[in-house]
């Protein structure tokens, strides 16, 4: 590896560890900049995976305000998202790509109209259950739960979006605020990537020039991340969300 190059994917994980933190997706950056260099698909996969923990681990550490009294979240979709994102990983070694490369892009487009759509239906949800007298699950019931488990297991496999597909989820499951969810979303990040590292480590091939570039630009970019996330309103940070997915479809679809 070139200086030059090393000086691309350092800042390709400076950019990727900020966007993970405020919204997700980015692998997309990260991703092809390894194949750039020269590394193959799976190899690349696997040491972007390994690289981006420490952004997950600096992001989630920045967003521990927002984490305050949400423990019994953690806990519970946390121990799915670990069995999620280690089934993910094995996929990624047992698996070709072709299946995931056609529905990644629907996954995400359908989340994003989620996000778009998630303060109407809230409120639709909200309005029908005063009318029948009922109350929503306060950690989003099973529905959530096989939710976090597939978006975990996609993680797990590729990772491009997988915020997106996770505030999504909450945002239209659980009644809390978007920075909240946000830095649940970020935990849970962090258990995928991480259990899913843990076994590439033993199992699969991986260039470490490249994960400890990433690791070092990572790093650095969730503490960027997690100042600039958390001073987003809203609807700004809901736009955010839509852009950066719009431009994840564009990129996998062009890149077919």
């Amino acid at each position: 590896m070139s200086i030059w190059e090393a000086l691309a994917v350092f800042a390709a994980g400076i950019c990727a560890g900020t966007m993970n933190v405020v919204v997700g997706s980015g692998t997309l950056v990260t991703y092809p900049v390894l194949l750039a260099i020269g590394l193959p698909p799976v190899t690349a996969n696997v040491s972007n995976t390994l690289g981006l923990v420490p952004g997950s681990v600096s992001g989630a550490i920045g967003y521990r305000e927002e984490l305050r009294g949400q423990r019994r979240r953690v806990i519970r979709l946390g121990l799915t998202a670990l069995v999620g994102g280690a089934a993910g990983a094995v996929l990624l070694l047992a698996l070709p790509s072709a299946a995931f490369d056609t529905i990644v892009p629907v996954l995400i487009g359908l989340a994003l109209v989620l996000v778009i759509l998630q303060p109407r239906l809230t409120r639709t949800l909200r309005a029908r259950r005063e009318r029948h007298g009922t109350t929503a699950p306060t950690d989003g019931g099973p529905l959530l739960m096989a939710g976090v488990f597939l978006a975990s297991a996609y993680g797990g496999y590729f990772g491009a979006a997988q915020g997106i597909l996770y505030l999504s989820l909450m945002g239209l499951l659980l009644h809390d605020d978007l920075q909240r969810l946000n830095g649940l979303k970020n935990v849970l990040a962090l258990l995928v990537n991480g259990v899913a590292a843990a076994l590439f480590l033993f199992i699969a091939d991986f260039d470490w020039t490249a994960v400890l570039l990433i690791a070092t630009g990572a790093a650095l970019g969730g503490v960027i991340g997690a100042r600039i996330g958390r001073r987003l309103p809203p609807t700004v940070m809901r736009g955010v969300i839509v852009a950066v997915g719009l431009a994840a479809i564009a990129q996998l679809v062009l890149k077919r």
